[in-house]
């Protein structure tokens, strides 16, 4: 199953699943687990942006940012591992082909390194497509402390953390350059991952068509129009992020 915001996939155990009838252990968009996610994702960027300034240009960021890192591959590869076991394996959804699967990726080296390329994609996938998951959830799977919404919820949160912690945390500002680098990447993946969809019958990142449950995509007309629409938003979005950095060091 995924998620139509991102197009990852929320694993769930048939045997784990709930009983017919038992809605209260279903995850409900804008109940209470929803909320305290919420909360929790904003008192996290406070905590991520206070802490980073604080050790910025100390030996100890290095190690903050690293062990932020280290946190990120701790969890998201067993995950990735587990839906590659023969138990777990879909064609659909198992394969790492989500945007989201190569942003944890870029998070985690951002975190690391400190490149400014990673940073720069850490900075417009997390910060943009990510939080698209986080306030619009299309989580059809049972509700905390299930591996499945923990593995969601884990995901769609790091990601904004360390785009916002690098940014206004460590002070990595994005630039012209960084946007190019963001877009040239995503265009890549999206022409790869289309071809593939179209050779194995699959829809990562629902990108040869659009979900069956309703979606911001219902909303930019039929396929393959709506693909079209689609990176024009994202390119103006984008550039909108990048322009008020940009201009604040040309003041």
């Amino acid at each position: 199953m995924r998620t139509a915001a991102t197009g990852h996939r929320a694993d769930v155990d048939p045997v784990a699943a709930p009983e017919p009838g038992a809605a209260a252990d279903v995850f409900v968009p804008y109940g209470p687990t929803h909320w305290a996610a919420l909360g929790l994702g904003a008192v996290g960027a406070v905590v991520l942006v206070l802490v980073g300034r604080r050790l910025r240009g100390r030996r100890a960021e290095v190690r903050f940012r690293r062990g932020f890192a280290v946190l990120i591959l701790a969890f998201q590869v067993p995950v990735e591992v587990r839906r590659l076991l023969p138990g777990q394996f879909d064609l659909h959804d198992s394969l790492p082909l989500q945007l989201s699967d190569l942003a944890w990726i870029a998070a985690a080296y951002a975190l690391w390194s400190g490149r400014w390329w990673a940073c720069a994609l850490t900075y417009y996938w997390g910060l943009t497509l990510t939080p698209q998951a986080v306030f619009t959830p299309a989580l059809d799977a049972p509700d905390f402390p299930h591996l499945a919404f923990l593995e969601f919820w884990v995901l769609h949160l790091v990601l904004p953390w360390a785009a916002i912690h690098l940014t206004w945390g460590a002070g990595v500002r994005p630039d012209w350059r960084g946007l190019r680098v963001a877009v040239a990447t995503t265009a890549a993946w999206a022409v790869l991952v289309l071809g593939f969809n179209a050779w194995s019958g699959t829809n990562y990142g629902f990108l040869n068509r659009k979900p069956d449950n309703p979606s911001l995509l219902d909303l930019l007309g039929p396929w393959p129009g709506y693909l079209v629409v689609e990176l024009v938003l994202v390119v103006l979005g984008w550039a909108l992020i990048t322009w008020p950095w940009t201009r604040r060091r040309g003041a």
